[in-house]
């Protein structure tokens, strides 16, 4: 009861002085609002990175083989001819936190041309039947993806964008309609889901995917893509040689090998031969174990010594987003800071005003001593002002940041994200502020003399 009746007291004197009482406030209400703002903004934009990066695949793993050195010159990631469809296969089958794996080969600057439109997307995608589980790609806005079926017979179908169907088939549905790409027909079975921008400025949904089989078949020309990350592409050597075309029936001048040579040093077939495998992990946490499986499958199937180093090279997504958060999370604590400045001037403030009311109540305190009030009594009762200044100020405050945090999202579109630990946080520093400057008026008041603050005028 007594704690209750000082509360009462602390706002009988906030009424007699309700305009310094507001104005006190409007510094705890400034630094909380601007606090309970940045965090939320904070919040939105990291939520916004870790979207953009899920996007392009959190889980997803690269594999490339390694380099090769000729007379002291390294080729560089992918010199070496390394991997192939079997431990692609092998990766997916084997290894129990990977989700999916797929051969991967990209084109850029070829034209899709659809009747009398035509638009050359950003990029070209190819991938087996489970490239778009490793992409994160979901259930098709339309139709559907492309088989194993389709995959193993290069058949000539694609998969394609919202971007590539609003400039081919603007306002129809692509699905069963005929895109040609390099003078090569290919039936679209299916339309993407939208995703947008990438956290690069990518526009994912300006693409078309096919079958890897069927990019290498019909649309490269050369054992490589233009960009590098590809499949090997000469499976059609054999077919077009001129050995097919004018047998020739002399006996061969080499020894055939034995099946002990054919097991241990195995000649490497260019055309069954990967530039890039990309796999997934069944979720983002088990990437490291996914690495860990691969690189183990991959130096067995490979005859690697134990020691020697690896013929292929493994990179996740993971050191993009922790570069990616960690810069997110060092703008935050930066906006941060400048709120708790505001919060300190707004508790510099409070101790100011609370001085001048000790000044100005030096007879009621002397009187309240008189009647036999002691100096712990005072202290607690402009304590108890102090602290619910302060709360009242963060409460304020707390929600004219929400107000901000909304009005920014409708007008200038930036993603929030709702921090009930920085409205918590808010709250608990609104209260310590009124503890820590409120103490030494309220200190300074329990230690007057109370005849001289009787005789005070």
């Amino acid at each position: 009861m007594d704690f209750l009746r000082q509360i009462a007291a602390a706002f009988v004197s906030f009424r007699r002085n309700i305009l310094r009482s507001m104005l006190t406030m409007l510094g705890i209400v400034i630094g909380v609002g601007v606090v309970i703002t940045m965090m939320e903004i904070g919040a939105g934009a990291a939520q916004s990175i870790k979207a953009s990066i899920a996007n392009m695949g959190t889980n997803v793993m690269m594999i490339w083989p390694s380099a090769v050195k000729t007379s002291g010159i390294s080729s560089g990631a992918g010199g070496s001819v390394t991997l192939t469809e079997e431990d692609c296969a092998a990766i997916a089958a084997e290894c129990l936190s990977v989700e999916a794996a797929s051969p991967t080969l990209s084109r850029r600057g070829i034209q899709a041309i659809a009747g009398n439109r035509n638009w050359t997307p950003y990029v070209i995608y190819s991938g087996n039947e489970d490239y778009f589980t490793v992409q994160s790609w979901k259930t098709p806005e339309a139709g559907r993806y492309f088989t194993k079926r389709e995959v193993d017979t290069a058949a000539c179908v694609c998969v394609i964008g919202q971007t590539v169907r609003d400039e081919l088939f603007p306002g129809e549905n692509p699905v069963g309609r005929d895109v040609r790409l390099n003078s090569v027909l290919f039936r679209v079975i299916g339309l993407l889901p939208k995703k947008g921008a990438n956290m690069m400025g990518m526009d994912q949904d300006d693409t078309i995917i096919v079958p890897w089989r069927t990019m290498r078949n019909r649309l490269s020309r050369s054992g490589s893509s233009a960009t590098g990350a590809s499949v090997s592409a000469s499976a059609t050597t054999t077919a077009f040689s001129t050995s097919a075309i004018y047998p020739q029936n002399t006996t061969s001048i080499y020894p055939e090998r034995d099946s002990v040579q054919a097991q241990n040093y195995p000649l490497p077939v260019r055309f069954n031969n990967l530039d890039q495998i990309t796999a997934s992990a069944k979720s983002p946490e088990q990437v490291p174990d996914a690495i860990v499986q691969i690189t183990e499958v991959l130096r067995r199937r490979h005859r690697i010594r134990p020691g020697a180093p690896n013929d292929f090279m493994v990179r996740d997504m993971s050191e993009m987003l922790k570069t990616m958060t960690s810069t997110s999370g060092l703008m935050t604590t930066l906006l941060l800071i400048v709120a708790l400045l505001s919060l300190l001037v707004g508790g510099v403030g409070i101790m100011n005003i609370m001085l001048v009311s000790v000044t100005e109540r030096t007879r009621e305190i002397g009187l309240r001593m008189a009647v036999g009030a002691r100096g712990a009594r005072i202290l607690a009762q402009f304590l108890i002002e102090s602290v619910l200044l302060c709360l009242l100020g963060g409460l304020v405050g707390i929600g004219a940041g929400r107000c901000a945090s909304t009005v920014i999202a409708h007008v200038l579109h930036w993603p929030i994200g709702v921090s009930l630990s920085a409205i918590l946080l808010s709250a608990g520093i609104s209260a310590a502020i009124g503890v820590i400057f409120g103490f030494y008026p309220a200190w300074r008041a329990s230690r007057l003399n109370p005849i001289d603050a009787l005789r005070h005028e």
